[in-house]
């Protein structure tokens, strides 16, 4: 049963990737088609995870640098943000973390400080803790942002993926409307193919439900390297 529930939500996370985009290949820096699908308001995009961003880095790093991001904060520390942001959400269950050996930033929001249950909609709580996120990445702001949506194994898989994708896509575009660049975000939804807790099936889990916020920093090399491959 369960093998049947992973298969099912591992289809509907393939459909997402069955609308053709162009984009920059950040092997080659050719543009070519890639199979991604445009994510709703604020200019969100969900797609397949390349050198672990959604979409992939080259690309997204032109696009912000066009969207007038500019290249590297003098004297950036990211251990620096991740203290701050640490102590900025000090108290709340949320997690600050780095991870990708090092490069990036993941903020963990559990499922106590996040959704009510089966909802998709930001309650007054959560935007307070969020304002204090999107004042972080205001305060930062050479890097990309991706935001992963999770849930537990109750209910469909089916639902499940839907669900971690509204609720994906609900707070990159409360981001962006706290005046994070919208070049910057990218949203996806895993639903329930990736439990933080192995469980089995229609169980109720909530370390496994969760939204994440990936911080990728980037710098002028970045942009550089990224706008030579992208010629």
């Amino acid at each position: 049963m369960k093998n049947s529930r992973i298969l099912t939500a591992s289809l509907a996370a393939v459909s997402l990737l069955t609308v053709s985009a162009r984009v920059t290949d950040p092997n080659t820096g050719e543009r070519k088609v890639s199979r991604t699908v445009l994510g709703g308001a604020g200019g969100a995009v969900a797609g397949g995870l390349l050198g672990g961003l959604i979409g992939g880095k080259t690309g997204r790093i032109i696009g912000a640098a066009a969207g007038g991001i500019g290249g590297g904060v003098i004297g950036y520390k990211m251990d620096q943000q991740i203290k701050e942001l640490e102590e900025q959400t000090a108290g709340t269950g949320v997690d600050v973390s780095e991870t990708d050996g090092g490069e990036a930033i993941l903020v963990n929001l559990p499922d106590g400080v996040t959704f009510s249950t089966g909802s998709y909609t930001i309650s007054p709580g959560f935007r307070d803790l969020l304002d204090r996120v999107a004042g972080s990445l205001r305060q930062y702001p050479n890097s990309l942002i991706d935001v992963y949506g999770h849930t537990d194994t109750t209910g469909s898989a089916t639902t499940n993926q839907r669900l971690s994708e509204q609720r994906a896509q609900a707070v990159a575009n409360y981001l962006i409307s706290q005046g994070v660049s919208s070049s910057r975000v990218r949203w996806m939804g895993f639903g329930e193919t990736r439990l933080k807790v192995s469980t089995g099936d229609n169980v109720n889990e909530p370390l496994n439900r969760r939204v994440e916020i990936k911080i990728v920093p980037f710098d002028q090399r970045d942009i550089e390297a990224a706008q030579s491959q992208g010629m």
